[in-house]
């Protein structure tokens, strides 16, 4: 069948599906009805074959089957199914409400932006007008009172006036469309920080919430309200625990309890119980941001107050920042507010899904059930088997971690959502808590955690067959696939709360790290000599260069930088011809000395006989 028929078809049946259930009475949307299609195919005792076309008779039985799981009003597993479809479709993360929130907000205040930004004004008239839609506009983005309230608007339009006065409305209207709107932000933030200075001076803030006191009591309230709720449904989850541990201690208590659903309302019970943690760890995280913002925001006032003191003009430059920075502030604890508001609506939107606890289990049934039977909590059997762990010898081929050896323990994604795999698949459904410390099996990129050392080493011998069982147990019963976080297995049941925790099926194990210590080899700090020169033929290039300086004169020149910014002058001293006179000059001479040795040659004998004859001429002679 081709994709297109497929989807054409389908949604024929959730449409049949859902009008059926509307002739009875009740309605239910078309997430919750493409839920339940799903569960009932998944069935394997509903007898459905995914891999061929189905029949007009197995349409009939599929919407019939359906029809009668959405009637019955009584069954813990339909609350399930419809928790997890009412949280999936209300429920997103901290950053995708706040961008949500904040694009609606945007779209709200596009028509009032598009009357400025497209306003063409030229009389005096038009042109007030104009600057009463800008208070306005600014009002409604500021969120900080109404602009049908003159003393608001008032103190809106002073506030204005002060950094935007009417007459620069000229320049406003010569600016692009961008260049508007980025400017309309730009005084909506000043003129909120103006406002919010003024309303901490006790000098206006007409109409503005002190919303730091209201999320100071709004938090610690809703904070104890999921406590309360958090305790009950966990008290709820430990004494269904008890009994049915009993029950697998004695099998003939089974067919006296099957009528009551206990696992079932096991089931119902501990999704109640993830999503109000999930919930109360979102608001903790409001409250952390909230006590950061507080202390961000009195310093902000204080520096705004050191900055202003009593000035009467401050450089814009100086204090439009500061307004702007407690502008931005306010608009956060705008969106704590909200954000703490609908966390709380969605709280008490989940209790109605727990209304067949009451009918199905009354006190005294639970009090019949309950005798002989210690109730413990999950920590109490956390504790019990707290020093009874693997021994890695007795395993070499599996690989076994514990939390004081992974660096991410927090963030590693434990199969089954922390709960122990071997006991749900041996008893046919029970939920019992894994016990980290016991150990970690890795078993092909996956972790599984075990409630006792026996478990954990029944399921590493043969890992396939409990996981199986599970996968199994999950077609039988759907609301596991989400509880119990099983959508690898069923891809096409992946909710969108999950999807933003994809990731975290890559996350391995930090299990080992590089670390390196260094020992300092130079305690003094280093004396480099910069001028040393090692190259002899380097040396001897500066010593000519030095030598040829010897010679040179120093001159001193003009720049560009310099010419006109002092006057340079030199004073010399013009050379001049001198002269002195003296008596004549007199000097008198010796004769020079001339005496000659002749026959130093030598002649014929062998004998030298030298003959001294002196020319010198006579003194009187010269």
């Amino acid at each position: 069948m081709p994709p297109t028929q497929a989807e054409s078809v389908i949604k024929n049946i959730i449409r049949e599906i859902g009008q059926e259930c509307a002739a009875h009475g009740e309605i239910v949307s078309e997430t919750l009805v493409a839920f339940m299609v799903k569960a009932v195919v998944l069935d394997p005792s509903n007898g459905f074959n995914m891999d061929r076309t189905l029949m007009k008779s197995d349409v009939q039985k599929l919407v019939k089957l359906c029809v009668a799981r959405l009637l019955d009003n009584k069954n813990p597993s339909l609350d399930t199914i419809k928790m997890q479809v009412y949280f999936d479709m209300n429920y997103t993360s901290r950053e995708e409400f706040l961008e949500e929130h904040h694009r609606v907000l945007e779209s709200r205040l596009g028509s009032v932006s598009r009357e400025i930004t497209d306003n063409r004004a030229c009389t005096k008239e038009e042109l007030e007008s104009l600057y009463r839609k800008i208070v306005s506009y600014v009002l409604l983005r500021s969120g900080l009172g109404s602009p049908t309230d003159i003393k608001i608007v008032r103190e809106a339009t002073a506030a204005l006036q002060s950094v935007f006065p009417q007459s620069e409305l000229g320049t406003f209207l010569t600016l692009s469309k961008k260049d508007k709107e980025r400017q309309l932000k730009e005084l909506t933030m000043i003129v909120t920080g103006i406002r919010l200075f003024n309303r901490d001076c006790g000098k206006g803030g007409e109409g503005i919430d002190d919303l730091p006191a209201i999320l100071h009591e709004a938090i610690p309230a809703t904070t104890q309200h999921i406590d309360s709720q958090l305790q009950i449904a966990q008290d709820q989850v430990y004494r269904y625990t008890a009994i049915l541990e009993k029950v697998t201690k004695n099998p003939l208590m089974s067919k006296e309890l099957e009528p009551y659903m206990l696992k079932e309302a096991l089931y119902n019970v501990r999704q109640y119980e993830i999503f109000l943690q999930i919930i109360l760890s979102d608001i903790i995280t409001c409250a952390q941001e909230v006590e950061i913002m507080i202390k961000q925001l009195g310093a902000q006032l204080e520096h705004l107050k050191s900055t202003i003191k009593s000035r009467t003009a401050v450089p814009t430059s100086q204090v439009f920042p500061i307004f702007i920075a407690l502008a931005s502030l306010w608009t956060s604890f705008q969106d704590e507010t909200v954000l703490i508001s609908v966390l709380s609506s969605l709280t008490s939107h989940l209790e109605p899904f727990l209304g067949t606890h009451e009918l199905l289990f009354p006190d005294k049934i639970m009090q019949r059930l309950l005798d002989d039977v210690t109730v413990k909590t999950d920590v109490c059997r956390i504790k019990e088997h707290m020093e009874d762990r693997v021994c890695l010898t007795d395993f070499r081929k599996l690989e076994w971690l514990f939390p004081e050896t992974i660096a991410n323990f927090e963030k590693l994604l434990i199969q089954y959502r922390g709960f122990c795999g071997y006991t749900f698949a041996t008893t046919d459904g029970l939920l019992l808590p894994g016990n980290p410390t016991i150990g970690i099996l890795k078993y092909k990129e996956k972790y599984y955690t075990f409630n006792t050392r026996d478990a954990a080493y029944s399921f590493a011998e043969n890992p396939e067959n409990y996981i199986d069982l599970i996968k199994g147990k999950a077609k039988k019963n759907a609301e596991l696939i989400q509880l119990l976080e099983l959508h690898q297995q069923f891809e096409t049941l992946v909710p969108y709360s999950q999807v933003r925790d994809v990731d975290k099926h890559y996350i391995k194990p930090i299990t080992k790290c590089e670390s390196s210590t260094q020992t300092d080899t130079h305690i003094l700090p280093p004396t480099i000599v910069r001028s040393y020169e090692w190259n002899e033929w380097e040396l001897r290039r500066k010593a000519i260069k030095l030598a040829n300086l010897r010679q040179k004169i120093t001159h001193s020149v003009q720049t560009d930088l310099s010419h006109m910014r002092r006057e340079n002058c030199s004073q010399v001293y013009p050379s001049k011809d001198a002269s002195t006179q003296s008596k004549r000059e007199g000097s008198s001479r010796v004769p020079r000395p001339q005496i000659y040795i002749a026959g130093l040659r030598g002649g014929r004998s062998k004998t030298t006989h030298g003959v001294k004859v002196n020319l010198t001429r006579a003194v009187d002679e010269t």
